[in-house]
């Protein structure tokens, strides 16, 4: 079963019932937990312990290449090959420099929503939108330098995608973001008082994030003791 993704805290909350209902009917030796833990899958990527308040906060961002000719050096900077093994459309012998850029979420599908608006315009169709947001050649398709889309990490935003996404439409829509970022620790929150009261903590996605941060911060210190 899909679980629908939703980007408002009204919406999450209105369908949970009906939604873990369809849950049961499909899958018939399984739990509330199981299906709570879909959920913690579903929204943490969105999410990021913050220390400092030890609480949860909004983080909805992709790190992605930002890959262009190597017409001059640049320090920091390294050469991308991927970029060239899975897209036919660049020529052979032509090393990419690359940099990791962090942009948000709404950039990201902006993003996509441009490749496939493209994609459209060149073939002369009139598809649905969300018919490609999963299409491996119009997702990876590069004409000359920009950002590189890594297909595997591209499967993760997919839920977002889908119910980001105009129908039709060359603009993603601000305000609809705006209503995400501000509903997404709601979304959480609520999440982990279910998962609280059939004493699941284990698998709280406050307890996951926070293990994830003390774990980063940890690799993170052992990396500059061995450095220095």
């Amino acid at each position: 079963m899909e679980l629908p993704f939703y980007l408002t805290y009204k919406d999450f909350e209105n369908n949970y019932y009906n939604n873990l209902e369809k849950w049961f009917e499909e899958y018939h030796i399984t739990s509330e937990v199981d299906y709570l833990k879909q959920l913690v899958n579903l929204y943490s990527p969105y999410l990021y312990y913050n220390f400092a308040k030890d609480q949860l906060q909004a983080d909805a961002s992709v790190q992605i290449k930002d890959c262009f000719f190597p017409y001059y050096e640049k320090i920091g900077i390294s050469f991308c090959t991927s970029c060239d093994q899975n897209n036919k459309h660049i020529s052979k012998g032509i090393n990419h420099l690359f940099e990791w850029k962090t942009i948000t979420m709404m950039e990201y599908a902006q993003h996509i929503l441009d490749k496939i608006n493209r994609h459209i315009a060149k073939n002369k169709i009139k598809d649905n939108i969300l018919e490609f947001v999963n299409d491996y050649q119009v997702i990876t398709f590069r004409d000359g330098a920009g950002l590189c889309v890594n297909y595997n990490q591209h499967q993760s935003a997919i839920p977002f995608l889908k119910a980001y996404l105009p129908v039709s439409g060359r603009t993603v829509d601000i305000a609809v973001y705006r209503d995400f970022i501000f509903s997404i620790v709601r979304i959480a929150e609520f999440i982990d008082k279910k998962l609280n009261e059939v004493l699941a903590f284990e698998h709280m996605m406050y307890s996951k994030l926070k293990s994830e941060a003390k774990f980063k911060v940890q690799m993170n210190s052992q990396f500059l003791t061995i450095c220095n």
